[in-house]
């Protein structure tokens, strides 16, 4: 009963809903979501952690980042991922993605990431 609780417990903050949404399109950083987001580290990797527990993402080291995706490993976590991101209308999300592909073009560029790079907020 309690993996159940935790399950529906993920999926009923809109946070963790727009992260899911965000990871649909494939693996990404901490500092990416936290951009996209626009919010603080600390909060963003509080949802992750509830994401994580409930099984609906996955996490992969790489140095001292973590880079998260969708896991795909449980048929019933990947239906209900499916069903909400369904019924999740793509602007509601629009300035998440917006932020996050500004914020992906910097990465590359090594724009405004470098002041992240020098601060240790940067995976790059």
């Amino acid at each position: 009963m309690n993996e159940l609780t935790n399950i529906f417990k993920a999926l009923s903050d809109v946070t963790r809903l727009r992260i899911i949404k965000l990871l649909e399109q494939g693996e990404l950083c901490v500092c990416d979501i936290v951009a996209a987001l626009d919010m603080v580290q600390p909060k963003v990797s509080f949802h992750l952690g509830a994401l994580k527990e409930a099984g609906f993402i996955k996490d992969r080291k790489r140095g001292k980042w973590t880079h998260y995706s969708l896991s795909d490993k449980d048929l019933f976590r990947r239906m209900l991922i499916l069903s909400v991101s369904e019924r999740m209308k793509d602007g509601e999300i629009a300035g998440d993605r917006k932020r996050l592909e500004a914020f992906l073009v910097s990465k590359e560029q090594g724009g405004k990431v470098t002041a992240l790079k020098a601060k240790g907020r940067c995976c790059v």
